[in-house]
């Protein structure tokens, strides 16, 4: 049984619509789109790098289109298979990272801690109560946390510029801070890891704008 327009929320062909956008709201999509292009153009880091960051990136904002668009950019750049799997899993690591880290903070209001800041550095050293309580289950995550940041096809400091952009996305403080600082060990300038962080931003308002196609054909089936 073949799916009708409102079953399937979800079509390549439905993305072609994005350009309708220019019609209702055209200086914001000028805008928006000049942004992007440049978040994505060559600098201090390659066109390949910046769309192996926004194929991370997209599989944390769960954008279809995303994914479909940066793979598929990734890959004209002369990205394999083995690259794009290796930056979908920093981004796992980061997005799952994201819910232990904030664990964090659970154990203090767990323990009833009287702390008006919730949010500080020092907090982090408690990640480690983790393996006390559930032993199992944290060593299974550490390990593969660890992992998946470690050098294969792409280079540690590749995977710590993608870390970097993903800690963005997911806005984990503690991630930010972690993989900065990793990434800045492993030979990153200050100009790469701002250019991560700008695909990054301009990834997580993509995804906004791409789904927007699925607005336009709302509107016009209601």
């Amino acid at each position: 049984m073949s799916l009708t327009k409102t079953d399937s929320l979800y079509q390549k062909s439905y993305f072609n619509r994005i350009t309708e956008l220019k019609e209702y709201a055209p200086e914001a999509f000028r805008t928006f789109f000049a942004f992007n292009d440049k978040a994505l153009a060559e600098g201090n880091l390659s066109v390949k790098l910046k769309e192996l960051i926004a194929v991370a990136v997209a599989h944390i904002t769960g954008c279809p289109y995303c994914i479909d668009l940066h793979v598929g950019n990734a890959k004209k750049n002369n990205a394999d298979k083995e690259e794009v799997t290796e930056a979908i899993f920093v981004a796992t690591a980061l997005k799952a990272g994201l819910a232990v880290a904030h664990g964090v903070n659970a154990l203090n209001a767990f323990d009833e801690e009287e702390k008006d800041e919730l949010y500080k550095a020092s907090y982090f050293n408690r990640l480690t109560e983790f393996g006390d309580i559930d032993a199992g289950t944290f060593k299974a995550f550490a390990a593969f946390d660890h992992k998946s940041i470690k050098a294969g096809k792409l280079s540690e400091k590749e995977k710590e510029l993608i870390a970097v952009a993903s800690a963005h996305t997911t806005g984990c403080p503690y991630c930010i801070d972690l993989h900065t600082k990793n990434a800045k060990k492993t030979g990153s300038s200050l100009e790469e890891i701002s250019e991560a962080i700008f695909v990054a931003a301009a990834l997580k308002a993509g995804s906004a704008v791409a789904h927007s196609v699925n607005a336009l054909n709302a509107f016009d089936e209601s």
